[in-house]
């Protein structure tokens, strides 16, 4: 009779890379390059983009998020939530005026989730803009 031991297969042993070879992707690193090769077949495909924005703006890469908002908002001019997400895009990016005028047509057009976009960080530099707080009263988010 064989022992436990004896009878399982041997695990091979997890190698690390060599000095010389890449490491593994990242879970972010590699749904960004899936995603990407997705859009490359077929770039208006609304629930991809929708994903790829969020990925690039999570990895930090606010000038290709910024790009995938435009473009979304060019396919879906009435979606308040793509507006609103073009306006954190643009705010990331320091494009105040812009950031400001998207802002707006995200309320125009319904964005409504007005306790997540007070603490939203991605308007953090918009806050103390005085022409942001009167966008905030005209549509009475604030009093």
């Amino acid at each position: 009779m064989s022992s436990p031991d004896e009878s399982r297969p041997a695990q091979p042993a997890k190698k690390r890379p060599a000095k010389n070879e890449p490491f593994p992707k990242s879970q972010l690193d590699f749904d960004i390059g899936f995603f990407g090769r997705i859009l490359e077949r077929n770039g208006d495909f609304v629930d991809v983009l929708r994903c790829q924005g969020a990925l690039l703006s999570r990895k930090g890469l606010h000038p290709l998020a910024l790009a995938i908002d435009r473009h979304l908002a060019d396919l879906l001019p009435t979606d308040g939530v793509v507006r609103y997400n073009l306006a954190c895009s643009l705010a990331s990016s320091g494009l105040r005026d812009e950031a400001l005028e998207a802002l707006r047509r995200a309320l125009e057009t319904g964005y409504d989730d007005f306790e997540y976009m007070e603490q939203d960080s991605d308007l953090d530099s918009l806050r103390q803009d005085p022409a942001y707080r009167a966008l905030l009263r005209e549509f009475d988010i604030v009093s």
